[in-house]
């Protein structure tokens, strides 16, 4: 009989109520696939959308895109890692479980300095980051605006944008500005008005020259292709139908955006590093049992974590 092990599933399309905890069998992993004993996974808004009604899952749909834990078995061809091997892995299938299978190379070792709820947090907001920063060219002397910027990519977009020399206005609800501040950014406050306070804090100082939206709001890409004159240099991670019809970049999986695979895989590592030594922060707002995905992902929805939330298996 093949080893089981506990995993969330939406058992149905719908809202958090349809989560489940159940039984999963455990195979042994495949060529070149890994093992991993889950000690915490990284709660993303993908999770939730992906069992929403409309989103065309097929429940019972596995969750969980991130994840910490050690190395319990490799799979034939598998030279980089051996059990024991402290890891952090994402994009990976169901990680919301005491163990999860996945290939070899969407690991990377868990640095020294950066602890395991920290390292499950990392890696999907921090990869897409990346691609953002990348795409645009963000380097010393631009003027960068994120939109969403308390939010997991947001962060880290704001401060990858600031360790390369920017300058970065940031738009998040006030409650998030001191946060923001210490970050190295200048927070502006979105909602009506948005336009005019951007250009109120660059006047006389040059243009935004690269604008970031983390949120997909009318209001973002509006205020984005109005202050960035190159729509080359605006990117978006989630309106990616109206950025085709904006001619901006729209990052990520859906039709016709950039998927920065490249990008994405040779940031994992320098990621680990930097969030180990702590030149990036990785903001967690809250842990919760496996058993209580539900209310994580009622936390996640309401959109205001301010950070990532996280679920523990021990």
């Amino acid at each position: 009989m093949a080893d089981q092990g506990r995993a969330v599933v939406a058992s149905a399309l719908g809202g958090p109520e349809v989560l489940r905890v159940v039984e999963v069998d455990l195979p042994p992993p495949g060529p070149g696939e890994v093992r991993v004993r889950v000690h915490a996974a990284g709660v993303n808004p993908w999770d939730w959308k992906s069992y929403a009604p409309g989103s065309g899952g097929r429940p019972p749909v596995r969750l969980g895109l991130e994840v910490a834990g050690v190395v319990e078995a490799v799979g034939p061809g598998v030279r980089w890692y051996s059990p024991g091997d402290e890891v952090v892995a994402s994009p990976v299938t169901g990680g919301y479980a005491d163990v999860v299978t996945a290939p070899q190379d969407v690991l990377v070792r868990r640095p020294d300095g950066l602890d395991t709820v920290r390292a499950a947090a990392l890696l999907a907001a921090g990869v897409t980051a990346v691609h953002a920063v990348e795409a645009t060219a963000v380097d010393a002397g631009d003027v960068v605006l994120v939109h969403g910027a308390s939010g997991g990519v947001g962060r880290m977009a704001v401060q990858l944008a600031v360790l390369r020399g920017a300058r970065v206005l940031a738009t998040a609800s006030p409650r998030w500005h001191d946060c923001l501040r210490r970050l190295g950014a200048e927070p502006v406050a979105y909602g009506p008005g948005l336009t005019d306070r951007v250009r109120d804090l660059v006047a006389g100082n040059g243009p935004v020259t690269v604008a970031i939206d983390t949120v997909g709001t009318t209001e973002a890409l509006d205020t984005s292709v109005e202050l960035v004159a190159d729509r080359s240099r605006v990117a978006t991670i989630v309106a990616l139908d109206r950025a085709v019809r904006l001619g901006v970049r729209g990052l990520g999986y859906g039709p016709g955006a950039d998927p920065g695979t490249a990008v994405r895989q040779a940031a994992r590592a320098q990621l680990a590093a930097l969030a180990a030594d702590g030149t990036l922060d990785v903001q967690i707002t809250g842990t919760y049992p496996l058993e209580e995905a539900e209310a994580a992902h009622r936390r996640s929805r309401e959109g205001h974590a301010g950070g990532k939330l996280v679920l523990l298996t021990r």
